[in-house]
């Protein structure tokens, strides 16, 4: 929570410094050299260290590692999750399509430009096998702030149902099965995470974002069924975890596309309170969801929940004005107190190694607007 000043975070990923992309992609598709390979683990521990710099630089209080090591903020679970297979035929509706892209085809090649990772179909038992990879990530972020001044720090993990949304299924015989399999495989993830006196950011997409992608199929009462299932399987995962150490971040994807298929916040609002974590990530400032300020105006928000809005787009090279950002701060501390808002982007700026919604310096530029928009909120809010 913000005592005595709005605190600042975002979302998480951060643009991978120098040829790390390159690197990262070479590793995905095994196309990485001897001497390359050697070298990786130094170079992420470099990047890590050169994020962790950038945002305390910037005035970012409550910071990540950038996810530096992952492919994608989603589909580097496979390489911590027993049970998949690259080569697998992937099963019928498995495939990934983008409802507001098919309309717009012409649009969908530049929209997801760049975006490459491998999205293997699960064809057995899942079982979390990553202690080495979340061993090297805990490291190297320990490292990087070491004999820093840090206010507070988190570390994302992929949620159980938007692994299902890339990770097609065809081992388990239904797909809550599947949910609540890779429920509790990431749950030793998530106790990791925080026992390592982190702060657990959950990303869960699939909250949001499955509407028009996973289960664009589906009539919305439909769907409103499925998220029930999305919600019960992440309160099963954290079961084990205080509530206030984790945060879920929900959205509708930061590609740029028209986003007409997003289903509104005021449909799924009441069901996202039911998230046992006390941390609530959320977009709040792009064209299509900046309004849904008065959803939660108009919502009867439990006390222990604290409000992460989006105050920044992601998917745009504007530069907000730290004006604006300061009233986006103060609106949402009407609504539930200034302690409980704690102000960050809409999403990544590089939910995937090889995919960067914006130029990597404008990233920077909107995370230091960020924190001098905080400084005028404080101003007006601790007057």
């Amino acid at each position: 929570m913000s005592h005595g000043r709005i605190l600042t975070t975002h979302t998480g990923s951060l643009p991978r410094p120098g040829n790390l992309s390159s690197l990262v992609r070479q590793r995905e598709n095994g196309e990485l050299t001897a001497s390359t390979a050697s070298a990786m683990p130094e170079t992420i521990r470099e990047a890590v260290a050169t994020v962790v710099r950038r945002q305390l630089d910037v005035g970012v209080d409550i910071i990540s590692d950038g996810e530096m090591s992952k492919i994608g903020y989603a589909t580097y679970a496979k390489e911590r999750l027993s049970g998949f297979d690259v080569d697998a035929e992937v099963p019928e509706g498995g495939g990934l399509s983008i409802a507001d892209l098919v309309d717009y085809p012409d649009l969908a090649a530049s929209s997801l430009d760049g975006l490459e990772t491998s999205t293997p179909v699960c064809v057995g038992e899942i079982r979390y096998e990553g202690h080495d990879l979340l061993a090297e990530d805990l490291d190297n972020f320990t490292r990087a702030v070491d004999g820093q001044q840090v206010t507070q720090r988190f570390m994302n993990a992929a949620s159980p149902g938007v692994i299902a949304l890339y990770l097609p299924n065809k081992h388990y015989p239904t797909l809550d099965d599947y949910l609540f399999a890779n429920a509790e495989a990431m749950r030793v993830e998530y106790e990791a995470i925080v026992d390592a006196g982190l702060t657990l950011q959950i990303d869960a997409p699939d909250l949001a974002m499955g509407r028009h992608i996973q289960y664009a199929h589906l009539s919305e009462a439909e769907y409103l069924h499925r998220l029930d299932v999305h919600i019960d399987a992440i309160n099963h995962a954290v079961e084990n975890i205080d509530p206030a150490k984790v945060r879920v971040h929900l959205c509708w994807g930061n590609y740029q596309g028209p986003h007409h298929h997003d289903i509104e916040l005021d449909k799924i609002v009441s069901r996202i309170l039911r998230l046992r974590p006390n941390g609530l990530v959320f977009e709040s400032a792009n064209h299509r969801h900046s309004h849904e300020i008065d959803v939660w105006r108009e919502t009867n928000i439990p006390e222990d929940k604290v409000l992460y809005p989006g105050v920044l787009d992601t998917s745009s090279v504007y530069v907000e004005h730290p004006k604006l950002i300061a009233n986006r701060i103060v609106a949402f501390a009407d609504i539930v107190g200034r302690d409980r808002v704690i102000p960050g982007s809409d999403c990544g700026f590089a939910s995937f190694a090889t995919f960067v919604a914006v130029d990597p310096e404008i990233a920077w530029a909107k995370l230091r607007t960020l924190t001098a928009g905080a400084q005028l909120a404080s101003e007006r809010l601790w007057k």
